[in-house]
């Protein structure tokens, strides 16, 4: 079964995925090939600020503006893996592309350039990742479980975590909350 490639699009959890990782969720595919799908969910703020982050870390900050950012459930894999999301194409020392001006880093020298002031524009740091094996991720759309829309980076990284659900959906021009996650197979 030849499918889309789903990078760079928004996954947006349907109203009846139940799942508590993934329900009423934003997610960035991150990437996805044959082998699955990798993401980032954007809409899951937790108490942890990014300052604590960098303390575990032993990197010193002088940007007061990243130190309170709030740092992101990602996903229910790997959660103590970090992950920035962020602006800007810059090759940092682990670095995907995603899209012209979107890419995920992995790797310290980001976060350093960040508690510095030196970083990115926009970032949103993430703790774990979504994942999907192989036809997984095809399966659940087949099954109804999401809907996708193009990434917007002024939903990735400009609205409220609050909205973000609601104005993926707002994209397609529909009112999320009023569909039906039942559907018809001909």
């Amino acid at each position: 079964m030849q499918s889309e490639n789903l990078k760079n699009q928004l996954l947006i959890a349907m109203p009846n995925l139940d799942d508590p990782n993934f329900f009423h969720t934003v997610t960035l595919i991150c990437d996805h090939g044959d082998s699955g799908a990798m993401g980032i969910v954007i809409n899951r703020p937790t108490d942890i600020k990014v300052g604590e982050v960098f303390e575990q870390m032993d990197i010193n900050t002088r940007h007061q503006k990243t130190a309170e950012s709030p740092v992101y459930v990602g996903g229910p894999v790997e959660e103590q893996r970090g992950f920035v999301l962020h602006s800007g194409s810059k090759g940092w020392d682990s670095t995907l592309n995603v899209a012209e001006g979107v890419s995920v880093t992995t790797s310290r020298d980001i976060l350093e350039a960040m508690a510095r002031g030196e970083g990115p524009e926009q970032t949103l740091i993430a703790l774990g990742y979504a994942g999907w094996g192989a036809g997984q991720l095809e399966q659940e759309m087949l099954d109804n479980a999401w809907l996708t829309v193009p990434a917007d980076k002024a939903i990735l990284f400009d609205l409220p975590p609050t909205q973000r659900w609601q104005a993926a959906a707002d994209l397609l021009g529909i009112d999320i909350n009023t569909i039906s996650g039942e559907s018809g197979h001909a």
